[in-house]
């Protein structure tokens, strides 16, 4: 069988060597080679491919925020010229991992490792790969959404509020509403605190977007983004509005 595979790193170089490593493993066909996220995301859709040589650092969009948004099955081999991801990667043993430069010998081992995942019938290792997005402790500075086969970067500052979805999230920015794969917890933990709080079970608010507050019920109150858009705030929402608006 032969298997598909897309290289995915913003450094010309880097995806030459990729090629000519690849030329004397006949059954993986290279189906494209892109630099950046916006253009591999519709060539992932397109090719439906078996396998991602991806560089994890990238301008514009990383190669772990470009995973976070492909719903197709893939193997993907991160190659990179930093290591802070590297033992949390092999801590969750979620994928293979290239330190630039690597030799011939490296690749090759990484090659076999997911040609055997291939051929042992396991499309996909997309459930570590999330873990290892989870487990990042980094504050997010951006979110990447997909909007049709497009991606669209979502600065923190245009974005209004977050409402729960059973197994996603709706983000509602000043562009439009996307919905995510991501859980509530898991946007309470990585945006800046400062900036963003819980109100409500179902909601993860601006604070810079609230105009006001106003009574809902005894004891609650309905946080004000603007006249057609009021959310719910629970009793410990406004304990922390409380604390944080300090009025």
């Amino acid at each position: 069988m032969t298997y598909k595979a897309l290289i995915i790193d913003d450094e010309p170089p880097a995806r030459s060597i990729i090629q000519a490593y690849l030329k004397k493993h006949t059954n993986i066909e290279i189906a494209g080679e892109y630099g950046n996220g916006f253009e591999a995301i519709k060539a992932i859709k397109e090719h439906q491919p078996h396998i991602l040589f991806l560089d994890i650092q990238m301008p514009k969009v990383t190669g772990l925020e470009l995973l976070e948004v492909i719903d197709e099955p893939v193997q993907v081999v991160f190659t990179t010229a930093y290591d802070q991801y590297a033992l949390k990667a092999f801590e969750l043993n979620a994928v293979d991992y290239l330190l630039k430069p690597f030799d011939e010998k490296r690749f090759d081992d990484a090659v076999s490792k997911v040609l055997g995942k291939l051929q042992s019938g396991e499309e996909s290792n997309q459930q570590q790969i999330e873990q290892m997005q989870e487990a990042k402790s980094e504050v997010l500075e951006r979110i990447v959404v997909k909007k049709g086969t497009k991606l669209e970067v979502i600065d923190l500052d245009k974005l209004l509020y977050i409402e729960a979805q059973d197994d996603y999230v709706m983000l509602y920015a000043e562009t439009g509403h996307f919905l995510k794969s991501k859980t509530m917890k898991y946007f309470e933990e990585h945006l800046p605190s400062e900036q963003f709080i819980r109100i409500h079970r179902s909601f993860i608010v601006n604070v810079d977007k609230i105009n006001g507050l106003e009574p809902y019920d005894k004891d609650t109150y309905l946080a004000i983004i603007n006249p057609e858009c009021k959310l719910k705030v629970s009793r410990t929402g406004y304990k922390k509005l409380k604390e944080q608006m300090d009025f």
